[in-house]
């Protein structure tokens, strides 16, 4: 299935398209799909027997729905909190271990990216174009702040700054205190782009981004010098389509290297450094990716997840049981990775082999963003704006 597209004048969401004509293709030949090829079809969930056997161990709503949007909405966490926002504005803490709301603020902003915090701010950004900062102990509204452009990606928060990224190319920094600009860098953005923008991470001294231009580039915190600017894959083909190549998730810095993924381009790691180039392969993506101490994991264009040496990038196993289900990028728990997909379900895989684990409803609807992982607890926020927390049963 395709994200949606953005172009200068308008914004289409291309997978709903999609999914309408097949509809109406399956209605006009009396629900036959002879004449549709089966690589493009949601993979049936077949039965198997679970390895794990999960609990929800609590669940609460966050706000209205956001079904369609492809909003980058992901809970967060301090270490002790869970943070979340809604479409509708409304952003809510939650003690982690049963779901306690803690507090709530209703910012009536359209929120849709974050929030992101550092235990001190929690950060959302709005389809209008508005950053909000709160105060992540009672939830007051600390400053609101004009970025000029709709946020899609997770702003970034830490050492005294907040660090976001706006579907015009812009990144730009922002003093935590009060959220006066400290710095701004542009880069170029294709005519046509895949819908969303990656969010920026922070390592030591530098921020790194990935771009709609497939460029992916690291910063000073400090002043927006630039440090490395690399294009991760060449664009190819005669068509706009067939040139996205898109960084659309964030990039993930484990040690020494970064690893980004592009849009029907290629995964890579660069050191973190001096910007080299380590290794590259052709393998698309635009949900994201996870790292642990040897493999990279990642959810590609098709939905199937892959994992690859972090060290040569070459492939590990694949699996095609979640294929063309819009699968989330993947979240590691314990030896697990947990994906989500687009009718709400969880899949659990085998970190080291790929075999499937368990399966569980986390509601009737997508899930479109990447769960998140604390100590033992997976957090899952649903495009209805349920927010549930699972764990595997110790006995």
């Amino acid at each position: 299935m395709m994200p949606g597209l953005m172009s200068k004048s308008r914004t289409a969401d291309f997978r709903t398209i999609a999914s309408l004509l097949l509809v109406a293709a399956l209605v006009s030949a009396g629900c036959s799909n002879k004449d549709v090829d089966p690589d493009t079809l949601p993979a049936e969930l077949l039965k198997f027997e679970p390895e794990l056997r999960i609990k929800k161990v609590w669940s609460a709503g966050v706000g209205d729905g956001t079904e369609r949007l492809r909003l980058a909405l992901r809970p967060a966490t301090d270490g002790s909190r869970i943070y979340a926002a809604a479409h509708d504005g409304r952003v809510s803490a939650f003690t982690s271990d049963r779901g306690k709301r803690i507090w709530q603020t209703k910012t009536r902003l359209p929120l849709s990216a974050g929030p992101s915090t550092d235990g001190k701010l929690v950060v959302a950004g709005s389809n209008n174009g508005e950053l909000i900062a709160l105060d992540a102990e009672t939830g007051d509204r600390r400053w609101q702040v004009d970025v000029t452009s709709e946020v899609l990606g997770a702003p970034a928060v830490g050492q005294g700054v907040v660090i976001v990224q706006t579907v015009n190319g812009k990144l730009t920094a922002l003093d935590a205190e009060d959220g006066s600009t400290r710095w701004s860098v542009q880069q170029s953005v294709p005519r046509l782009s895949v819908r969303g923008t990656a969010g920026p991470v922070l390592a030591r001294d530098r921020v790194i981004s990935g771009f709609d231009n497939g460029r992916l580039a690291c910063y000073a915190i400090e002043d927006g010098s630039v440090f490395w600017d690399v294009l991760m894959d060449p664009p190819s083909g005669r068509t706009e389509l067939e040139r996205l190549i898109d960084i659309n998730s964030s990039p993930v810095v484990a040690g020494s290297d970064v690893y980004a993924a592009a849009y029907q381009g290629s995964i890579g790691a660069v050191a973190l450094e001096s910007g080299q180039l380590l290794w590259s392969r052709e393998l698309s993506s635009h949900s994201g990716l996870s790292v642990d101490v040897s493999s990279l994991y990642i959810t590609n264009q098709q939905s199937e997840i892959v994992a690859v040496s972090r060290g040569s990038g070459r492939e590990l196993w694949r699996r095609k049981d979640i294929r063309n289900r819009d699968a989330t990028a993947p979240a590691i728990l314990g030896s697990s990775l947990v994906v989500g997909d687009f009718e709400g379900y969880l899949h659990w895989f085998d970190l080291r082999t790929g075999a499937l684990q368990a399966r569980v409803k986390a509601g009737g609807e997508r899930i479109s963003s990447q769960p998140l992982v604390l100590n033992e607890t997976v957090y899952v926020l649903a495009d209805s704006g349920a927010l549930s927390a699972y764990r595997v049963r110790a006995d």
